[in-house]
């Protein structure tokens, strides 16, 4: 059933192709925005949407959030285009080299995490950028199980095997790009093999596998993360706790990780079709949501904010015909979204696009 979903999907959007220039741009820009967020905000990161918007199409850094996480959003967004260059040149096999780049890329450099552990004891160890785990590695799952990743000196033969095992699985053709880069998401994150920044490769790599195929890349979405580890915690207790044996896992025993992903695939290569074929000025959207309004009043704010980013409740009420009242509801409910905010000027900032 998923399955067919995505090769409904898919034929949906191949048959939009080729985009025109502005409907590239217009995805590329939202891919943009989208994947690094939700990326990063699966991690921890608390920029907000808009936030990451504004520093990543724009340079602009507002707000409050930590100076680390503005940098570690350029770094991301850095490490975004560097992957997708490398998968324009599909002749070229994967090499570790590759992979530690990126990681590389992403954390930017060496760093120290310093811990308090039970009893008051103060600890601290160095997250390695570009370097292969010196530490052991595990998760405490949302069920209180703790969860051994492999250990530093499993990791580099497990990393050796998985891109040889990727480079001749790709030339074989045994497997979808959509089931291997499933299935490489899996194998890699229980190698696990770096200090931190695990997950953000892991989603970088299957997009990787997925633009070397012709796939529309995908935004694993920060609302739908607990889904997300439970399929992969799910698909853990069918394979085993044992890392190396997660590390070789086939397809079939991680049914519920490839469930979960193929109609997330799915999904997402849908609303890539409907964001460049539907054109309504009642349509608009967010993070990947795809938001019709009650009444089309909403949208001729936001036309009116994106007019005149100063614009008045005179103004509006001309635009709208609707009372001060209620126009203050509206524009209180689109900033409680996160679809607009004030900036410093006293102006308006529109994080909601339009499909027009």
């Amino acid at each position: 059933m998923e399955a067919k979903k995505l090769q409904i999907a898919l034929e949906k959007w191949n048959a939009i192709q080729p985009l025109s220039e502005k409907d590239r741009e217009r995805l590329s820009q939202k891919f943009s925005v989208d994947f690094n967020y939700n990326s990063n905000h699966i991690e921890g990161n608390t920029l907000t949407y808009g936030q990451t918007e504004l520093l990543l199409l724009f340079g602009k850094v507002i707000g409050e959030a930590d100076f680390r996480e503005y940098e570690e959003m350029k770094a991301s967004n850095v490490g975004l285009k560097m992957m997708t260059i490398e998968a324009v040149e599909q002749d070229k096999p994967l090499t570790q080299n590759f992979i530690r780049t990126l990681h590389r890329t992403l954390l930017r450099e060496d760093y120290t995490v310093y811990r308090t552990l039970p009893g008051g004891v103060q600890t601290s160890y160095v997250i390695h950028a570009g370097q292969y785990k010196t530490r052991p590695n595990s998760v405490i799952t949302r069920y209180g199980d703790r969860f051994d990743y492999a250990s530093p000196e499993e990791t580099p033969a497990l990393m050796t095997d998985l891109v040889d095992w990727y480079n001749q699985t790709e030339q074989s053709g045994t497997l979808s790009p959509a089931d291997l880069a499933i299935l490489f998401h899996y194998r890699y994150i229980r190698i696990h093999p770096f200090e931190d920044g695990n997950g953000r490769i892991a989603r970088l790599l299957m997009n990787f596998i997925l633009s070397r195929h012709g796939y529309p890349m995908i935004v694993v979405r920060s609302r739908q993360k607990q889904q997300y580890l439970e399929a992969l915690h799910r698909s853990d207790l069918k394979v085993g706790s044992e890392p190396s044996v997660g590390a070789k896992a086939t397809i079939k025993q991680i049914k519920p990780f490839q469930k979960h992903m193929t109609e997330l695939m799915a999904h997402e290569i849908e609303m890539d079709t409907l964001f460049v074929t539907e054109k309504s000025e009642d349509l608009w959207w967010y993070d990947g949501q795809r938001i019709m309004f009650r009444t089309p009043t909403y949208g001729k704010i936001l036309n009116e904010l994106l007019t005149d980013s100063h614009p008045t409740y005179a103004t509006l009420q001309e635009a709208t015909g609707v009372n001060r009242s209620a126009l203050q509801k509206m524009i209180q409910t689109m900033i409680e979204k996160g679809y607009i905010e004030r900036d410093d000027e006293g102006g308006w900032r529109v994080f909601i696009t339009s499909s027009m």
